[in-house]
């Protein structure tokens, strides 16, 4: 596989930075907007804060497909972006329910692109022998663009007012288009980008077998596989139902906080929520550059326990106090999930769905589930704290974290040496499974 340009991979780190305050749209700052200064509900709120992952949920798995199939992902993802910055400064303007939900809507639909359009073209720009380090990377100029993004939404938020903060997003969407451009589209391996062979090498005899990259040792079969196939496999079945319970717990914490920081704090909120946005982000650099090291030498397994372990401790430690720094001391632990998270996640996904050419279809079938976990943790948790208050909405959200740890460590093994793919990948020949030998010896070294 050929080396991509200094262009692609600056364009690629540039558009994980922009990016980092654009696939969530405008985030936790909805809430506080809603809150302190239209003076919505928390049933409201949790009823708009959900709008964007339903949307996401219902559009992610065929955005996902689509993307498997289509050579014109960089096209969809400046689509998304566009789609996103439009919205958010529709928000400022219509100020309904309804319009906040519709714009939202919006928003989610964008979204469902970007998640496995990056994931795509990062594994069709450096093949899979190199996706652990550039994950990591990925996460890491992502987790620098947060703080970046936090730091200037606190500042915007309390000096010009809380609508400066969706100006913001719109104009970091813009630049994400840009970035997404600015990617050479001759450098991104389509096969390889969807998890089957790189059949540019293969055709051209430069993989394993011929003393080349192992990436394309595999003959030029697709062994393309549907959902249905993915989902029958134990160990994908168990990890998107993890994810489901671990996004449940985690999606309405921080906003809950935010909450909890608005109330009497005025326009001093949106710089709480930002100093919690930034000490998670700024942990999150040096967890993902961790994360991506160690998640080959220790496996993916222990890496990701102790991701799905730090939410529980978070949900308890913030019915300890209300006070504005312990909470924003908290919100550290978050940086610990996120970061192995978007490292280890996209790992797993790839070692369990290696040659079905179902890499991305797979990746948004998790997100899938990630959305609707996110859409009903928002919603239940308006109604929770409504009804019995914050503590015990956090010591709730902490319980069902635990249990998404426990289903984890029960329902998926150690994946980085199980390089088969799902059920129904079959090697017809003797040379095929020579190739498949040769390939999962050279990816475990």
């Amino acid at each position: 596989m050929q080396t991509p340009s200094k262009q692609s991979l600056f364009a690629l780190d540039s558009l994980n930075v922009f990016l980092a305050d654009v696939r969530d749209g405008i985030g936790p700052y909805l809430s506080i907007y809603l809150l302190a200064t239209r003076h919505w509900s928390p049933t409201d709120i949790g009823i708009a804060m959900s709008a964007m992952g339903v949307a996401t949920l219902i559009v992610q798995t065929p955005a996902g497909a689509l993307i498997d199939k289509t050579k014109y992902k960089r096209v969809l993802m400046a689509i998304a972006s566009a789609m996103i910055a439009v919205s958010t400064v529709l928000m400022t303007v219509f100020t309904s329910l309804w319009a906040i939900v519709f714009a939202q809507v919006l928003c989610g639909i964008g979204a469902a692109f970007l998640g496995p359009g990056l994931a795509a073209i990062t594994l069709g720009l450096v093949g899979r022998k190199k996706l652990a380090r550039q994950t990591g990377r990925n996460e890491s100029f992502n987790h620098a663009g947060n703080v970046v993004a936090a730091a200037s939404a606190g500042a915007l938020g309390y000096f010009l007012g809380r609508e400066w903060i969706f100006y913001l997003v719109a104009f970091m969407a813009l630049l994400s288009l840009a970035s997404i451009l600015f990617i050479r589209e001759s450098e991104i391996d389509h096969d390889l980008a969807r998890g089957c062979p790189a059949k540019r090498e293969a055709k051209n005899g430069t993989g394993r077998a011929n003393g080349g990259d192992a990436e394309s040792a595999d003959d030029d079969e697709d062994t393309s596989q549907g959902l249905l196939a993915l989902l029958k496999e134990k160990r994908i079945l168990g990890f998107i139902s993890a994810m489901l319970l671990f996004h449940f717990a985690n999606a309405a914490m921080l906003p809950l906080v935010g909450q909890r920081l608005s109330s009497g704090k005025g326009d001093g909120a949106a710089l709480y929520m930002s100093a919690c946005i930034i000490i998670a982000q700024l942990v999150m650099i040096p967890v993902a550059t961790f994360a991506g090291r160690y998640a080959d030498s220790w496996g993916r397994r222990p890496v990701f326990l102790i991701a799905l372990c730090a939410l529980p401790l978070r949900g308890l430690l913030y019915t300890l106090s209300d006070n504005s720094i312990y909470l924003v001391s908290v919100q550290a632990l978050d940086g610990i999930g996120a970061g192995i998270f978007g490292v280890v996640g996209v790992l797993i996904v790839a070692d369990l769905t290696r040659g079905t050419g179902r890499y991305n279809l797979a990746s948004s079938a998790l997100a899938t589930a990630v959305g609707i976990g996110a859409s009903l943790s928002n919603v239940f948790a308006g109604y929770m704290v409504a009804k019995e208050g914050y503590s015990e909405t956090f010591l709730s959200l902490a319980a069902i974290a635990a249990i998404a740890a426990i289903v984890f460590y029960i329902c998926v093994p150690e994946t980085a040496k199980a390089r088969a793919g799902v059920k129904g990948y079959k090697l017809k020949s003797k040379s095929d499974r020579l190739s498949r030998l040769s390939l999962d010896k050279a990816t475990t070294e």
